[in-house]
This record gives C-alpha cells, sequence and structure tokens, in this order.
C-alpha cells in the first residue's frame, strides 16, 4: 500500500495546494459566522461540497428553509450526478469503499481518477482509493486550519480560487496530448461556451453538461458504426 500511497500523494499535490487555501477560506467564513473549528471540521468531513459549502455559509445566515436550502444545493452539486454515471461500475467493484467513492468524488477527485494513468505493479483500487481519500483529508485540513486560526489570517485570499481553474486546464492539457481523439472534448468546450452566451455562467452548467452527455453519446453511436462497416 505504500507504493499507492506514494503514487497518490504525487498525483494529489495540485488539489493539496488548492483544497488547503480554499478550505481555509471556507473556515472562516464559518468562523466569522459564528461557527467554531468543531463544526467546520464535520461540514468538511460531511458534505465535502466545496462550492456547496460556501453556499451553506449564506444559508445559514440567511436561515433558509429546509426545502430551499434542498433545491438549492442540487441545483449547485447536480453536476455529480453524470460524474457518477461514469464511475459507477467501477466503484461497485470496490466493496466496502463503494460508499465513500462516492462520497468523495469531486470535481477535482474525478478529474484524477479519470485522467490518471495506473503504472503497472500497483493496485488499481487501492491507489484510487489514496487519491479520495488524500483529496478530502486536505479538504478537512484547510476548513479546520482556517477556523482555528480565524481571524488571526491578515493575508488576502481573494484569487486564491484561481488553483482549481488552473489544476483543470492541467488535467485537460495532459489528457488533450495524451489521446488521439479530441472530439469528446471538443463536444465538451463547445457546449460549455454555447450556454455560458445563451444562459450566462451562473445558469449554464447543467443543460451544457446534458448536452455534452447526449452530444458523447451519439458520438459514441457512430463511431460502433463506423467500426462494424469497416469491420465489413
Amino acid at each position: 500500500m505504500r507504493k499507492e500511497l506514494r503514487f497518490a500523494f504525487i498525483r494529489t499535490i495540485p488539489v493539496m495546494l488548492g483544497y488547503i487555501f480554499m478550505g481555509m477560506a471556507f473556515g472562516l467564513l464559518f468562523q466569522n459566522a459564528g461557527y467554531n473549528f468543531i463544526w467546520s471540521f464535520f461540514t468538511a468531513v460531511l458534505v465535502y461540497a466545496g462550492s456547496g459549502q460556501f453556499l451553506l455559509v449564506d444559508m445559514l445566515q440567511k436561515h433558509t428553509g429546509a426545502a430551499a436550502a434542498l433545491i438549492l444545493m442540487l441545483s449547485v452539486q447536480c453536476r455529480h450526478m453524470f460524474y457518477g454515471l461514469t464511475f459507477i461500475e467501477d466503484f461497485k467493484k470496490m466493496g466496502k469503499a463503494y460508499p465513500y467513492m462516492i462520497h468523495s468524488l469531486t470535481d477535482e477527485t474525478y478529474s484524477l481518477l479519470w485522467g490518471t494513468v495506473i503504472p503497472e505493479g500497483l493496485d488499481l483500487k487501492r491507489t484510487r482509493l489514496m487519491i479520495a481519500v488524500l483529496d478530502h483529508s486536505y479538504w478537512i485540513a484547510g476548513c479546520t486550519l482556517g477556523a482555528l486560526l480565524g481571524s488571526l489570517i491578515t493575508f488576502n485570499v481573494t484569487g486564491v480560487d484561481y488553483a482549481m481553474t488552473a489544476l483543470f486546464i492541467v488535467i485537460f492539457t495532459e489528457q488533450w496530448l495524451g489521446n488521439k481523439n479530441h472530439t469528446p472534448a471538443l463536444i465538451g468546450a463547445a457546449a460549455g461556451v454555447l450556454f455560458i452566451v445563451l444562459l450566462g455562467g451562473d445558469k449554464f452548467l447543467l443543460p451544457a453538461l446534458a448536452v455534452s452527455v447526449g452530444g458523447l453519446l451519439i458520438n459514441q453511436k457512430l463511431d460502433e458504426r463506423k467500426e462494424k462497416t469497416e469491420n465489413g
């Protein structure tokens, strides 16, 4: 397991740098809202929703009702339903870790699980579990540390969230260079740009994901038909 842990740690270093600072920002906001580090710790463990946790701070301050909070959180986190479809069969094969892998599937963890080529000699299931556990631990550490430091933090954290954008750019570039077929990437990029233009940056995600999934399914069918034609 040491080999899997070492490999997973190296792969998750970019996530660690982003999660620690973003988690600290959340912890600071949560502490300022009147919730100490214990609340921040358990929120990071049980909710583990990134942008959803920042939304949670606002909802708690405004005393948002349970039904409205559920709808708001679902609208922000609904993209994870699409991510889950990709790995549902793989996660089922992981036995007792299956529920945790579902819980820990954030944007960044999904990107690493999808884009990481596991070297020969490493156990695939263990390595994926280590990646998920390390990413989660970084987020927990950042959220708890931010709440503990509280008002002692004097530096400006504005712009720290760009670390996540930079991470996705790096992962996208690696996948683009490592795959000859760029059609899936182009479908996703085109859908995203189209709906940002049509709906704006705050409403584009769900329809863009739906169109991307539809486009990928059509592309898969066309590839299968082409393969059958070539094979006679």
